[in-house]
């Protein structure tokens, strides 16, 4: 699901989000970051399209330091206020990932939860350059994505009914082809009956497309896991993760 404004909804879509995305992933996630990318109290990370900073808090528990940049104010009011509580090293950023600028400082830039694939194949190319920009030489780049072809070909379904939470959603989506994409209307009814229709697009990328566009920014991609540090991608997985490198 991609970025959506503030709304009555948004308590409803952090449920969504924790019922996708359980707890127990997230741990995981931070269990192979720390040591892959040998993080410690001097890293810098930069977490783009954070969210509600499932990463960005959990690292900064760890001492490391976060910039988290997010559109959406709801949420970084919510980082802000959460390293406020509890005296984490986070830097909360409300900006579009499109437009936020920063340069050579960065150890890690992660992009996690599919958030890459809300955008065209022009502003993915932009946003590879701008992580270019903001890492170290040497620095590594971790994307997450359940939406490369090779995925999203064998998990396409033109529309399902479900519970995401205290919610039920009713979604009808449809493929298309030049930029491949995946257009998806969904329909959400809280339990007190109150509705709301969102529109959203996924853009399809295969591996090997995903590998030039890096490459064209200026960094090469080095790993590709199903279960980051245990299983390399396969046709099929349920999501992805690419590692890239600045050289």
């Amino acid at each position: 699901m991609a970025n959506v404004n503030d709304s009555f909804f948004d308590g409803y879509y952090k449920d969504i989000w924790k019922s996708v995305i359980p707890a127990e992933l997230t741990r995981k996630e931070i269990e192979f970051m720390i040591p892959y990318f040998k993080l410690d109290a001097s890293s810098k990370v930069l977490d783009l399209m954070c969210g509600h900073g499932r990463h960005t808090l959990s690292l900064a528990r760890k001492g490391i330091s976060v910039t988290a940049v997010d559109n959406l104010a709801s949420y970084i009011e919510e980082i802000r206020e959460m390293a406020g509580k509890e005296s984490l090293p986070v830097r909360p950023v409300c900006a579009p990932v499109l437009d936020y600028t920063d340069e050579g400082r960065y150890d890690l830039a992660i992009c996690m939860g599919n958030s890459f694939n809300f955008f065209t194949p022009e502003e993915a190319a932009h946003l590879l350059k701008k992580i270019f920009a903001a890492l170290k030489p040497g620095g590594h780049f971790l994307l997450n994505s359940w939406s490369l072809a090779e995925t999203a070909y064998t998990k396409f379904t033109a529309t399902s009914t479900g519970k995401m939470g205290e919610m039920e959603m009713h979604t009808q989506s449809s493929f298309h082809f030049d930029p491949a994409r995946i257009e998806t209307h969904s329909t959400i009814v809280t339990p007190e009956g109150h509705q709301e229709e969102k529109d959203a697009v996924d853009y399809i990328y295969t591996l090997s497309e995903m590998k030039a566009m890096f490459h064209l920014a200026g960094l090469e991609l080095t790993e590709s896991w199903s279960i980051p540090g245990r299983k390399p991608f396969s046709l099929g997985e349920p999501r992805a993760y690419l590692v890239a490198v600045r050289p």
